[in-house]
C-alpha cells in the first residue's frame, strides 16, 4: 500500500506544507540580493528629474550634458533595482519618445542631435551597446525611437558619437 492513496495523501500534504517555507527562502534570497551593499552607490537625485529636465540638457548636446553635474550614463548602474530603473526610464524614455517625431520630420536637425546623444550615453552607461542586465531592457527601448529617424543621418551619428564619448 506504499503506492496508495494514502501515500499519495501523504506527500501532497508534506509539499503544500513545505511551499510556504520554499516561498519564503526564495523571497528573503531576493530581497537578499537586492538590498543595497556596501560600496553600492544610491541612483544620483538628477536621475529621476523627469523627461523635461532631460530634454532641456540635451539642449547642449553635442557638447557634454550635465543635469545638476550628473551625466546621463550615470543614471544606468548595474546595482540599480526595480524602482531606480521605473525612475530613469520615466525620465530618459519619455525624453527620447519626445525628440523622436521632430527628429523624423528633420533628421539632420538638433532633436536628431539630442536623440543620438542620448542614446549613446545610455549605451555608455549600460556598458556597452549591447548591455546585459538589468539595464538592457531600457537601452533596448531608447534605441528604438531612433527607428524613427533616417539611419544615415550625419547628426544622429554625431550625437551618438559625442553620448558614447561624454555621456
Amino acid at each position: 500500500m506504499l503506492w496508495g492513496s494514502r501515500w499519495r495523501a501523504r506527500v501532497l500534504i508534506g509539499y503544500r506544507g513545505a511551499r510556504p517555507a520554499v516561498g519564503l527562502i526564495v523571497v528573503a534570497t531576493v530581497a537578499i540580493g537586492c538590498a543595497p551593499q556596501d560600496g553600492d552607490e544610491p541612483l544620483p537625485l538628477a536621475c529621476a528629474v523627469g523627461p523635461e529636465a532631460v530634454r532641456d540638457a540635451l539642449r547642449s548636446a553635442p557638447r557634454p550634458v550635465r543635469i545638476d553635474g550628473t551625466p546621463l550614463s550615470a543614471c544606468l548602474h548595474p546595482t540599480s533595482d526595480g524602482t531606480d530603473l521605473q525612475a530613469v526610464g520615466t525620465s530618459l524614455v519619455g525624453a527620447a519618445s519626445e525628440l523622436a517625431r521632430p527628429a523624423e520630420r528633420r533628421p539632420e536637425g538638433e532633436a536628431a542631435v539630442r536623440l543620438g546623444y542620448l542614446v549613446g550615453a545610455v549605451q555608455r552607461g549600460a556598458g556597452r551597446a549591447n548591455a546585459q542586465g538589468i539595464n538592457s531592457e531600457l537601452v533596448r527601448r531608447i534605441e528604438q525611437e531612433l527607428a524613427l529617424v533616417d539611419p544615415g543621418s550625419r547628426a544622429v551619428r554625431e550625437g551618438l558619437r559625442a553620448g558614447r564619448s561624454t555621456g
